[in-house]
């Protein structure tokens, strides 16, 4: 069974590659966005997370989106292949601003219940976390991908370009991962 991770900043296109991936390949999606917020853009409890990620990983297939670690790193474990959409970050911040604009106020399938995009002080405390995602959170991401055991497959997509010939030819890649 696949198990497939798909990470990177936000704003990078993990949603939508996600959803493409899990229409094509015929496999579960799960947006760890969803699963991690609670109304009103409430984190959950460290242990709470842990033991919510770990029963989502335990899932016999499926294609996860997003960055959210647990303690014990089972999702990465889990994954049979792992892909990290690394795009530029004045691009990933474009795509998030515009995504709020689109979405102002509304509650979008991919995130949890009570979780309506708004701007306020805390998303430009996303925001910032977008611009230093590079620095801060991408050298973490790429040491994942270097540390794949031999059974797990690794995909880094730095351009649209990539990405695009990633989803051409998907069925083929994965197959052979």
């Amino acid at each position: 069974m696949q198990r497939i991770l798909v990470i990177g900043s936000p704003g990078a296109g993990k949603t939508t590659l996600a959803r493409l991936m899990a229409e094509r390949l015929g496999l579960p999606l799960i947006h760890l966005d969803r699963e991690y917020w609670r109304p009103g853009w409430v984190k959950p409890d460290a242990d709470e997370w842990d033991a919510q990620a770990a029963e989502l990983a335990a899932k016999p297939a499926w294609i996860m989106d997003g960055e959210y670690p647990d303690a014990a790193g089972i999702q990465v474990a889990r994954a049979t292949s792992i892909v990290m959409l690394d795009m530029p970050r004045g691009l990933c911040l474009a795509r998030a601003v515009r995504r709020v604009l689109v979405n102002y106020r509304k509650e979008r399938a991919d995130l949890g219940e009570g979780c309506p995009e708004y701007f306020n002080r805390d998303y430009w405390t996303f925001a910032r976390f977008i611009w230093t995602y590079p620095e801060k959170v991408r050298p973490k991401m790429l040491a994942v991908l270097r540390a794949l055991r031999p059974d797990q497959a690794g995909f880094l997509l730095s351009s649209q370009a990539e990405v695009l010939a990633f989803e051409a030819g998907l069925p083929a890649l994965l197959k052979a991962a």
